[in-house]
C-alpha cells in the first residue's frame, strides 16, 4: 500500500481515557496467608480456602483486595477474641482488578482473621493459576497445574493484596490426585490422605519467609527429578518430565555451583532449606525466579547430553544463574514498586555471566555479553526513539510495555559499568550491607546507589542518575599528544546518534568513567578517571612515543569512542600481534562501524576500517564484512533521504 494515499482523521478514533491507577488503601494489611487450593485437571477448574491474618490499622467496614477470574463464595472476619462478622457484599471491580468486602459494622483497629471461600479456573493464558498441556511417555495428552504470577497475576490464583511491597508469610496446602507430583516455594513438611476422597492427598507446606505475592507458585503434574546438595547444605532439585530425568543433570550441576557462589559473593546465605527447578511444557516467559521454586521453559532448562550443543549448555548456564541470583536480588530484599524493575533485571542479567565466568571459565563468557547484550544495548539505545533505563510505572500493566532489551541489556551493562568503577571489593561490600539492610523488606534504586556509595566514598548516585533518567549514551572523543615522558590526552563527549550528530540545543552530559590501558600492559588498566563534564585533559606519566594506549579496555564503558587517526595508527600493532584482547578488538571494530552514520564521512571512515581490519588475518573475508556493511550503511542513508 502506498500510504501517501491514506488519510485517517485520528479524531475519529479517540481513545478512551484509562482512569487514574490507584493502589491498594492500607488501613487493612495481611500479616500471613493460610491458603489452601484443590484443582480439578478434569474440569479446569479451582476450589479455595483462605484463612489470612490481618492488621487493621484504620476502623473500616470494608476490606479492598485484587481479585480477577475468581467468583468469591463467602467472607467473614473474625476479630481476635471476637465473634465472626459475615460480609454482607462482594463489590468486583473488574477494570481495576479488585474487589471490596462490606461488612454490616466497622472493622476495629488490631488483629483478626479474612476467612474467604472461592473458585476459579485453570486457564489456558500461560498466567496465573493455569493449565499445561503435555504428552506422557505412552503419547497421553493429559495437564498439570502450574502458576505464573510476575506481575499482577497472584490475584487470578486468590485473592490477595498483589501489590510488591505488601509482604507476608504464607502457609499453602494442595490437594491433589495422589500420583501426581506436587510442590510449592517450601518444603513439604506433611502429606495425608484427603478424608472426604481416598484418590487425593492433601500436601501442606512449611511457612515462608516474609515475601510478595508475586513469587508465591505451586505445580502440581507428572515429574521426575534429579537431586543434588549444594556445599552449603542445600537441597536441590530438577524436576523434568516424566522419562527425561537425565536431562535435568547440567541444570543441577550449575545449580548447585551456583548457590555457594552467591552465598560467598552477597555473604548472605541462602534463606530456605531447599530449591526446586522445574521445566514447564508450556510457559511464556523463559523462566520465573519464584522463591524455592523456579520455574523454566523446557529449552532453558533441560539439556540432552548426547544432542545439545555448546551454546545450548551456556544459554542453560545463564538462566539458571540468572534465576538463582534473584533468590537474593528480588526475593530477599524486593523493588518497592514496578519503577524499580529495571534495577531487578539489569542485575540479575549483569550477574548471571559474573556466576557463569566463576564456574564455567573456559566459556570465555564475557566476550559473549560484549557480542550480545552490550552491543545490542548501544545500537538500540542510539535511536531517536529510545528511552530512559528507568521509567515512571503507573499501572502495572505498564510493566510489559515499558521493559524492553533498552532496559534488560543496558541495564545490564550499565550495572556493569559501576561495578567496574567501584571495583570489586567495594561493590560486594555495598551489596552486603544492602542485602543485610533491607532483607524482608522493600527498597527502592536509590537505596542501593545508598549503600554503594557509603561502602566505597564515590558519587554512586550522582554518576547513575545520569545513566539511567536519561537515553542515549556519549560518544568519546579522544586525542592525543606526546610531551616529553608524558602523554596528554584531549577526551570529549558529546551524544551518539544512530541518525548522525545531536544537534539539539542542550546536549546532555554523562558522568562517564573512563579507564585507560597501555601497550605495556594491555590487560591492566593504568588510569581510571570520572569525565563529568564535556571535555578534559589527562596526563599519563612515563610512557614512551612508541605505546599505544587504549580507551575502555575490556569494553566496559557504555559508551563508543572515536579516535583520532594518529592514535587509530597505533593501535594497529596491538591488533597485528594479537596484544589487544579479543573483546577489545570487538569493541574497536564494532565503534568504527557505527561511525558510519554519514554520507559525508563514509570514505573518511571506509579508510579508517579497512586499517584497522586489514590489520587481521584474512584480508579477502573482511574485504567481503566491510564492502558489505558499507553497501547497508548506503541503502539506509538513501532510505533515510527518501523519507
Amino acid at each position: 500500500t502506498n500510504r501517501k494515499h491514506i488519510i485517517i482523521n485520528y479524531d475519529l478514533y479517540t481513545m478512551p481515557e484509562r482512569r487514574p491507577f490507584v493502589r491498594l488503601p492500607t488501613d487493612v494489611y495481611p500479616v500471613n496467608y493460610g491458603l489452601c487450593l484443590k484443582p480439578d485437571l478434569i474440569d479446569f477448574t479451582f476450589e479455595g480456602k483462605l484463612e489470612a491474618i490481618v492488621k487493621v490499622n484504620l476502623a473500616t467496614n470494608q476490606i479492598v483486595m485484587n481479585c480477577a477470574d475468581i467468583d468469591i463464595i463467602t467472607a467473614s472476619f473474625v476479630p481476635e477474641g471476637g465473634e465472626e462478622i459475615n460480609a454482607t457484599g462482594f463489590n468486583y471491580q473488574n477494570e481495576d482488578e479488585k474487589v471490596t468486602l462490606s461488612f454490616p459494622s466497622a472493622l476495629q483497629k488490631g488483629s483478626g482473621t479474612l476467612k474467604i471461600d472461592f473458585v476459579g479456573e485453570l486457564n489456558d493464558k500461560m498466567k496465573g493459576f493455569y493449565r499445561s498441556k503435555y504428552a506422557t511417555p505412552a503419547g497421553e495428552i493429559r495437564y498439570a497445574a502450574v502458576t505464573q504470577f510476575e506481575a499482577t497475576d497472584a490475584r487470578r490464583a486468590f485473592p490477595c493484596w498483589d501489590e510488591p511491597a505488601i509482604k507476608a508469610t504464607f502457609d499453602i496446602s494442595l490437594i491433589v490426585p495422589k500420583d501426581r507430583v506436587a510442590l510449592s516455594n517450601m518444603n513439604v513438611i506433611d502429606r495425608k490422605p484427603h478424608p472426604e476422597d481416598d484418590s487425593l492427598l492433601e500436601v501442606k507446606f512449611a511457612t515462608t519467609p516474609i515475601m510478595s505475592t508475586y513469587l508465591v507458585a505451586f505445580v502440581i503434574g507428572e515429574y521426575d527429578f534429579v537431586e543434588g546438595q549444594s556445599s552449603d547444605g542445600v537441597t536441590v532439585r530438577v524436576y523434568t518430565p516424566t522419562g527425561k530425568a537425565e536431562q535435568g543433570k547440567f541444570a543441577l550441576e550449575v545449580a548447585v555451583k551456583t548457590l555457594p557462589f552467591y552465598n560467598d559473593y552477597f555473604n548472605v546465605p541462602y534463606p530456605l532449606p531447599k530449591i526446586d527447578l522445574i521445566a514447564i511444557a508450556d510457559f511464556a516467559a523463559g523462566a520465573m525466579e519464584n522463591w524455592g521454586l523456579v520455574t523454566y521453559r523446557e529449552t532453558a532448562l533441560l539439556i540432552d547430553p548426547k544432542n545439545s550443543c555448546s551454546s545450548s549448555r551456556q544459554w542453560v548456564a545463564l538462566v539458571v544463574g540468572h534465576e538463582l541470583a534473584h533468590q537474593w536480588f528480588g526475593n530477599l530484599v524486593t523493588m518497592e514498586w514496578w519503577t524499580h524493575l529495571w534495577l531487578n533485571e539489569g542485575f540479575a542479567s549483569w550477574i548471571e555471566y559474573l556466576c557463569v565466568d566463576h564456574c564455567f571459565p573456559d566459556y570465555d563468557i564475557w566476550t559473549q555479553f560484549v557480542s550480545a547484550d552490550y552491543t545490542r544495548a548501544l545500537d538500540l539505545d542510539a535511536l531517536d526513539n529510545s528511552h530512559p533505563i528507568e521509567v515512571n510505572v503507573g499501572h502495572p500493566s505498564e510493566v510489559d510495555e515499558i521493559f524492553d532489551a533498552i532496559s534488560y541489556s543496558k541495564g545490564a551493562s550499565v550495572i556493569r559499568m559501576l561495578h567496574n568503577y567501584i571495583g570489586d571489593k567495594d561493590f560486594r561490600k555495598g551489596m552486603h550491607s544492602y542485602l543485610l539492610k533491607f532483607q524482608h523488606r522493600n527498597a527502592a534504586t536509590e537505596d542501593l546507589w545508598d549503600c554503594l556509595e557509603q561502602a566505597s566514598g564515590k558519587p554512586i548516585a550522582l554518576v547513575m542518575r545520569s545513566w539511567t533518567k536519561q537515553m542515549g549514551f556519549p560518544i568519546i572523543v579522544v586525542d592525543q599528544e606526546q610531551q616529553g615522558d608524558d602523554r596528554i590526552l584531549k577526551i570529549s563527549q558529546k551524544k551518539f546518534c544512530a541518525s548522525g550528530p545531536h544537534n539539539g540545543e542542550d546536549c546532555p552530559n554523562w558522568m562517564v568513567p573512563i579507564s585507560i590501558c597501555t601497550g605495556e600492559d594491555p590487560g591492566c588498566t593504568k588510569l581510571k578517571v570520572l569525565l563529568d563534564s564535556p571535555e578534559t585533559t589527562i596526563t599519563i606519566n612515563n610512557i614512551s612515543p612508541d605505546q599505544w594506549v587504549k580507551i575502555n579496555p575490556g569494553t566496559v564503558g557504555f559508551y563508543r569512542i572515536q579516535y583520532s587517526s594518529a592514535m587509530l595508527e597505533g593501535l594497529l600493532p596491538g591488533i597485528r600481534d594479537l596484544t589487544l584482547l579479543p573483546v577489545d578488538r570487538l569493541g574497536l571494530q564494532n565503534d568504527l562501524f557505527s561511525l558510519l552514520h554519514k554520507q559525508a564521512d563514509m570514505q573518511e571512515e571506509k579508510n579508517r576500517i579497512e586499517r584497522v581490519l586489514g590489520a587481521i588475518s584474512a584480508p579477502d573475508l573482511i574485504q567481503k564484512v566491510l564492502t558489505f556493511a558499507l553497501s547497508c550503511v548506503t541503502c539506509a542513508c538513501y532510505f533515510v533521504r527518501r523519507i
